[in-house]
């Protein structure tokens, strides 16, 4: 069993910068594994934004290349994502996601563990 707790939302200008952050609890088994972000904007079906192995390989969506960063501290069970030069279409609620076995890469939408999300918003 795996908890997974976001934190690091807010309100931002467009052009701001904000850093999430995720910390995992429980059981992570040194196996190849997947922790990232996803996030669901208002009246719009959830998507991936970034996601880590935690051999360190990364996928990024096209809207956010360049823009993002994600890492993970694998002794610590966290992952972070970095977002620069943010735009008001960044808005939404941003979750925490962790598959314990890799499955597919890129992911799709089946991960097995999902935090609550934190609400990232950016004003004009």
């Amino acid at each position: 069993q795996v908890q997974l707790v976001e934190s690091g939302g807010g309100l931002v200008q467009a052009g701001g910068s904000l850093n999430l952050s995720c910390a995992a609890s429980g059981t992570i088994f040194p196996r190849i594994n997947i922790m990232g972000w996803y996030r669901q904007a208002p009246g719009e079906q959830r998507e991936l934004v970034a996601v880590e192995l935690n051999s360190g390989s990364t996928h990024y969506a096209d809207s956010v290349k360049g823009r993002f960063t994600i890492s993970r501290d694998n002794a610590k069970n966290m992952v972070y994502l970095q977002m620069n030069s943010l735009k008001p279409e960044d808005t939404a609620v941003y979750y925490c996601a962790y598959q314990e076995t890799l499955r597919r890469w890129p992911p799709d939408d089946a991960m097995d563990y999902w935090g609550k999300g934190t609400l990232v918003t950016v004003s004009s």
